[in-house]
C-alpha cells in the first residue's frame, strides 16, 4: 500500500511539472493580447481625428449637360488684297501680334512700277498745269489790252481748267497706286494670338486666299448647337453653367441663332464669357461642358474628397467603433459644390468620413 501511494504521489509529481509550462504559455498569450490592445488603443488615439456626415439626401437641380466648343469674339481671317508670291511670312501659331505688326509680304515688283508710273503722270501734268496758268494769265493781260478776243480767252480759262482736272485725276492715280503698294504687306488689325497659318514662303498669293487667322485673347465665347426639335425648351440665361477644367462659369449673356441648320437640324447658342477668372485661361477651340438646370429633386449626396477612387475601385469610408471600414458604392453625376450623387451603396444614417485619405491612414477615428 505505501508502494502505491508513493507510485501516485510521482505521478502527480510529473501532472505537476509537465503543465507549468502551459500555464507560464497561456499568461503570457493573455498578457501580449492585453499589450497588443493597448498599442492599438495608443495607434488609435494617435491616428488622426476625422470628420464625419451622416448619409442622406438633399435638393439639388437636376441638369443636362452638352458640348460646347470656345471661340474667340473677335476672330479674324487675313489675306492679301493683290495676287502675288509671298516673300516672307514672320510668324507661326502660337505668336502674340500688335495691332499693325507685319505678318506676311506679298511681291510687290509690280505695285512699285505702279508707283513709279503714277508718279510720272502727275509730274506731267503738273507741268502742263503751270505752263496753261502762265498762258491763261498772258491771255488775260491781252484781253486787258484789247489785243484778244473774249473767244480766245475763254478758249484759254477752258484748257487751264482741264489741266487742273487732269493733274486732280493724276495725283488720285498716284495716291491709288500708294494705297496699292501698301497692300504688299499683310499687317494685323489689333493686338491678337495667331491661330494658324495657311501659306508658306513661295506659295502664289490671290485675294480672299486665307494666309493666316488671328483672334483676340477676350473677350471668348462658347457655341453649342441645341437640338431643333426641342426649341420649345430653350434654356435660360439664369440655368446654365460651364465646366472650363475643374472650374464652373455662369455666362455673362446669351445670344440665340434664329435659324435652326438645315443639315443637323440643331440651333446655335452663343454664350459669352466673363473676361475674369478660369474663362481667362481658355484658349478658341477647347471643348467644354455646358450645365443646364431643371427642376429640384431630393438626392443622395456626399462630398466629393468623401469618395476614394482607385482604378476600377469606388468606395467611402465609414465610421465604425474602432475606426473606419470601407465601403464600395456607386456614385452618378457631380453637383460640384453640393456633393457626388451616390446611387448605391450606404444606408440613411451611416456616418461618412468627410475626407477618404485622411480616413484610410493607420489609426484613423471618427472626429464625433
Amino acid at each position: 500500500m505505501k508502494k502505491k501511494i508513493q507510485s501516485l504521489g510521482r505521478h502527480q509529481a510529473r501532472v505537476t511539472t509537465s503543465t507549468w509550462p502551459i500555464r507560464v504559455a497561456l499568461s503570457l498569450g493573455l498578457a501580449l493580447t492585453a499589450l497588443q490592445g493597448q498599442t492599438q488603443t495608443a495607434v488609435n488615439a494617435n491616428g488622426p481625428a476625422v470628420k464625419v456626415i451622416a448619409a442622406g439626401q438633399k435638393s439639388v437641380a437636376n441638369f443636362t449637360e452638352m458640348d460646347g466648343l470656345i471661340e474667340a469674339v473677335k476672330q479674324s481671317t487675313l489675306s492679301s488684297q493683290i495676287a502675288g508670291r509671298v516673300v516672307s511670312l514672320n510668324v507661326k501659331a502660337g505668336d502674340r501680334v500688335r495691332a499693325g505688326q507685319v505678318l506676311a509680304s506679298i511681291d510687290d515688283r509690280e505695285t512699285q512700277t505702279g508707283v513709279m508710273r503714277s508718279q510720272a503722270q502727275l509730274q506731267q501734268s503738273d507741268a502742263e498745269l503751270r505752263q496753261l496758268q502762265i498762258a491763261l494769265k498772258r491771255t488775260q493781260d491781252l484781253k486787258v489790252q484789247g489785243f484778244v478776243s473774249s473767244a480766245a480767252l475763254d478758249l484759254a480759262e477752258s484748257q487751264y481748267k482741264a489741266a487742273k482736272a487732269g493733274r486732280d485725276s493724276a495725283g488720285a492715280a498716284s495716291e491709288q497706286a500708294k494705297v496699292t503698294q501698301s497692300f504688299s504687306k499683310v499687317t494685323a488689325p489689333y493686338e491678337a494670338w495667331v491661330l494658324e497659318t495657311s501659306a508658306q514662303t513661295g506659295d502664289l498669293a490671290m485675294p480672299g486666299r486665307p494666309l493666316m487667322t488671328v483672334y483676340a485673347p477676350l473677350p471668348l465665347r462658347v457655341v453649342m448647337q441645341w437640338p431643333a426639335s426641342e426649341k420649345n425648351a430653350l434654356p435660360q440665361l439664369q440655368d446654365i453653367q460651364i465646366r472650363i477644367g475643374s472650374d464652373m462659369v455662369k455666362p455673362v449673356s446669351m445670344q440665340i441663332m434664329p435659324n435652326a441648320d438645315g443639315v443637323s437640324q440643331t440651333i446655335g447658342i452663343k454664350l459669352d464669357l466673363p473676361i475674369a477668372g478660369a474663362a481667362a485661361k481658355a484658349v478658341p477651340g477647347q471643348q467644354v461642358r455646358v450645365r443646364m438646370a431643371g427642376s429640384s429633386q431630393a438626392k443622395g449626396l456626399v462630398p466629393s474628397a468623401a469618395v476614394l477612387r482607385r482604378g476600377e475601385i469606388t468606395a467611402v469610408y465609414v465610421a465604425q467603433e474602432n475606426g473606419f471600414a470601407m465601403k464600395l458604392v456607386r456614385i452618378g453625376a457631380d453637383h460640384g459644390t453640393s456633393g457626388v450623387e451616390i446611387w448605391a451603396g450606404l444606408k440613411e444614417g451611416e456616418l461618412i468620413a468627410v475626407d477618404a485619405v485622411q480616413a484610410g491612414m493607420k489609426g484613423a477615428h471618427a472626429d464625433r
